[in-house]
């Protein structure tokens, strides 16, 4: 079989066919990903779940792989991106990528933000953020774009809180992330380097003036002992943490709309038992999820994934909406079923799996279901303003977003 193009037309305008072809087809073959770099998609349930959950075996930073033999997807990814080369450490070199000593180091210096004591004291905030937003929509002229209005302002107003990001810079956070995502190398240089620098000069005012935040609590750390975090480490965690904060949820906000007014039948089940929300939002990610993939992990020796022999130093694109609808591991996995329940806990993969789980999925659970049971408590006759067809996607391979989402929301 030729190798895939992750990037084809094709596979960008509908991922669940395309990469539901694959599974079925080729569980484990080799294709092509921004510039055509080469690497091993993987789309079965059981087999990505290997791979993310064996750190030894499949590396995220390709200069763990014994001599250093393997392309830098990440590298080739950022220069077809348009970063510059000054800025690709910022991304590249986070605790997303860290492998061992360095990301449990770097993992145990933020987690504590994101106890599950820590995300249930932040509850009573998002409900207020939530209230005020649908006061405005309730206000606002129709048909509303709840994208803009709701998906986005919620989670970025919530990390950025959590972070300690001044309300005046939120906006431009959100612009950032977008040109971000958008994966456009003639935005991405400008936006990166207003983001760094703009992170570089909130590091500067709290160790001047520190707050209650977590940048404060993270300058206080690497004051006390600077080897623990360096300034660079520093800057890409905020980087990470505020962009994937927000944008995830965001986009999980606005899909889960769309997927609820397209099963009326499952939204009648939460409006007569609101209890239902939080295993929705566990439905919901499955099958909706946003991140398509999981970040490149590379083969630190000879493996077989899925029955394949994989050499040393290879790439591997662990496909997660394709795993999260496999038929082997989830009856019937193309309906949306709230009432749906794993024996393996949470069961999907959306937010990752092993050592690398996302670290904010306590606190992307909760805005997901407090936003959403809100917002349909709040405008039960709330529909779209255009024919579902007509809603335009984002064309990237990294996350599934619908870039507007016209509404009517009167109450």
């Amino acid at each position: 079989m030729a190798a895939t193009d992750l990037m084809s037309p094709e596979m960008l305008a509908n991922p669940y066919t395309g990469y539901g072809k694959l599974r079925e087809q080729a569980p484990v073959l080799q294709g092509t990903f921004l510039g055509q770099t080469p690497v091993w998609v993987v789309t079965r349930y059981a087999d990505v779940r290997a791979v993310l959950g064996d750190p030894e075996a499949f590396a995220n930073d390709p200069a763990s792989v014994p001599g250093n033999s393997t392309v830098d997807v990440r590298r080739r990814g950022m220069k077809a991106m348009g970063v510059p080369e000054d800025l690709v450490h910022y991304l590249i070199d986070s605790i997303i990528t860290a492998d061992g000593a360095d990301h449990t180091r770097l993992r145990k210096l933020v987690s504590r933000a994101f106890t599950v004591r820590r995300v249930a004291n932040l509850r009573p905030g998002v409900e207020e953020i939530t209230a005020h937003l649908l006061d405005a929509l309730a206000a606002a002229e129709q048909p509303v774009d709840l994208v803009e209005t709701f998906a986005y302002p919620l989670p970025i107003t919530v990390i950025c809180e959590l972070v300690g990001i001044p309300e005046a810079d939120r906006a431009a956070w959100r612009d950032w992330g977008r040109v971000l995502v958008s994966m456009d190398p003639a935005r991405i240089p400008t936006a990166l380097r207003e983001m760094v620098g703009h992170v570089l000069d909130l590091i500067a005012r709290r160790r001047a003036q520190p707050a209650d935040d977590l940048l404060s609590e993270l300058v206080r750390v690497q004051e006390a002992d600077g080897d623990r975090l360096s300034d660079d480490e520093l800057v890409s965690m905020v980087l990470g943490l505020v962009i994937a904060g927000h944008e995830t949820t965001a986009h999980l906000v606005s899909r889960a709309v769309i997927a609820l007014l397209a099963h009326p039948d499952q939204l009648e089940l939460l409006r007569a038992d609101p209890g239902l929300w939080p295993g929705a939002i566990t439905e919901l990610m499955r099958r909706i999820g946003p991140v398509q993939s999981a970040s490149t992990r590379y083969a630190t020796r000879d493996v077989e994934i899925g029955g394949v022999s994989v050499p040393a130093g290879s790439a591997i694109q662990p496909v997660l909406v394709s795993a999260n609808s496999d038929p082997r591991e989830y009856a019937d996995p193309d309906r949306l079923d709230i009432t749906r329940r794993s024996e393996r806990g949470e069961g999907h993969v959306g937010f990752g799996y092993g050592p690398h789980y996302c670290l904010g999925a306590a606190l992307a659970r909760q805005e997901g279901e407090v936003a959403l049971r809100a917002l349909f408590e709040r405008f039960p006759d709330m529909r779209l303003a255009v024919e579902p067809g007509e809603l335009e996607w984002a064309k990237s391979p990294g996350m599934r977003r619908v870039l507007a989402l016209p509404l009517v929301v009167e109450p």
